[in-house]
This record gives structure tokens, sequence and C-alpha cells, in this order.
């Protein structure tokens, strides 16, 4: 059943009809979703949602709505349908041009404040930028960080650009190839989410990923160890990398970091607790 038009219809009953259309599409979150949607087009919270039950809805609101829920019907990302999406303690822009912000990669940021916490005016490198989360994140909650995030997309960059206008933070942004080498340093920390996922798993994923997502930021072959070898040439003496593997290859990229001369190699795991960042530290500069 579609929404229909008529001023006077509760929100309640709104808020069925596109769970059940969400549910029916495979969404796996269908009421979260639809809460999420309606609160969007009206400009407040599930929570006052939930506090207005019968809430009468107008017209325009109705076709506001039916236009998102179609969108997340065909299983496109809740984020890139609301055009924006949370990460840590900022609102990003988000489209179809980058990743969606995840909270395994708000587990990475942490690392990377932890090892840098203590440094007076730390140079911190993104690599593979993406929408800038990971870099603006940093810069936000370490405001002495001198951040730089690098992208081989220009149309990642420019999204990332965009979000350093609308947060206010100061971040260096360059379009650049890892494969060609990393940025001259010295950095005292590298931190990237690579492209992880096999070729042969993409068609694995949900819709939401494999049909929505850049495929040349999610497919990659040997990014993690391009940024591994990369870092270990550009990070000074007691320098950190940080990155975030895909489900089950934290072993494999901790073996990798100590045949490279990282030390202190260690795994930390994200909230559902899954390894999910893997980091070493240099012991020299080359």
């Amino acid at each position: 059943m579609r929404m229909t038009a008529g001023v006077g219809i509760p929100a309640r009953h709104v808020l069925d009809d596109a769970s059940h259309r969400l549910g029916g599409a495979g969404c796996e979150t269908p009421r979260v979703d639809a809460e999420i949607l309606l609160a969007h087009v009206l400009g407040t919270t599930r929570s006052g949602l939930r506090a207005e039950p019968d809430r009468s809805l107008s017209d325009d609101v109705l076709a506001a709505l039916d236009d998102l829920v179609a969108r997340r019907e065909r299983r496109e990302p809740l984020a890139y349908v609301l055009g924006e999406w949370g990460f840590r303690r900022l609102t990003l822009k988000v489209d179809r041009r980058v990743l969606v912000p995840r909270p395994e990669t708000e587990i990475v940021v942490g690392r990377c404040l932890s090892l840098i916490g203590r440094l007076v005016e730390p140079r911190v490198l993104d690599v593979g930028t993406g929408s800038g989360a990971i870099a603006l994140a940093v810069a936000d909650e370490c405001p002495g960080a001198r951040v730089t995030g690098i992208d081989a997309s220009a149309d990642a960059l420019a999204v990332a650009r965009g979000n350093a206008l609308n947060t206010s933070l100061a971040v260096e942004l360059l379009e650049w190839d890892l494969y060609t080498g990393l940025p001259a340093g010295p950095w005292d920390l590298i931190v990237s989410n690579p492209p992880y996922v096999r070729p042969n798993e993409i068609e694995l994923l949900e819709p939401e990923v494999r049909d929505w997502e850049p495929r040349a930021a999610l497919v990659g072959d040997g990014a993690t160890e391009a940024v591994a070898r990369g870092s270990s040439e550009v990070l000074r003496a007691g320098g950190a990398l940080v990155l975030e593997v895909a489900d089950g290859d934290a072993g494999r990229v901790a073996g990798l970091l100590r045949e490279l001369g990282y030390t202190g190699v260690a795994v930390t795991r994200d909230l559902s607790g899954r390894d999910r960042a893997v980091e070493g530290v240099t012991t020299s500069a080359d």
C-alpha cells in the first residue's frame, strides 16, 4: 500500500505503512528507517515523533516522505537518502561519490587520538580520505593536529572539501594515487581505511553496499599492503600507522606490519567484537 494524500492522517499510520514497505523490500531495520525518514522530513527527532504519534501530516509531508521511502525501497543507503550522516561529533554530507561513514571507523579514529594525544601539533595523514570522515574527526577532536587527507578520486575530494567547509575544520586535501607512494613526511601518524573487499566477495555484500557505494573505494587489490609499505618510508621514527581491516584479516595484516619492521603491533576490536583496527609503530625512518 502506498501513502495517499489527505490532511489529517496520523503519523503512526504513516509509519506503519512505510515500515511495511521497507520490510517488504528487505531493509534490515524497517521501522527505524521509517522513523528516521519521517523525522528528517519534519525536522524533528525520532523521540519527537514518538511523543506525538497522532500528529497529523500534511499532503506536502506525505509526498516528501513517499519519495524518500521509495528511494530506500530500492535499497539506496539511508545515509544517501538523507544526504548526511553522523560520524563521532560531526554530521557529514554524503552521496554516491563516497562510502558511508561507519561505526567501525569511529573505533579507528579513537585509536588515532590515543596515539597522538600527547603530541603538540602532530602531523597526520589520512590515506583514502573519501568524505573526509577520519581526517575531519581527528582535526575536530585534536585541535592542534595538522591533518592532510589524500584520495585518488576527485569526486570524493569534492565531497570532503564541502564537509571541511561545512564543519569549519582546516584540513589539507590532495588528489593522490597511493600506489605511487605517499606524500613526503615525516608524519607522526598515518591512518587509512583502504579498499579491502576482495573482488570475489563483492556480490555477497548487501545491496546497499554492492549496488550503491563507490566500487573503487570498496574493492582493492594490495591497497592495505601499499599503505603499510609506503607509510614505513614517510613516518618519523616512533610514528604510528593505524589501518582498518576486513573482518577476519587482522592477523594477516598484523603479521605484515611485523615483517615490515613495525613494533608494538596491536589489534583493536570494534563494538561488535570483531578485530577491526591494526596498528604499529616505526622504529626508524628510511
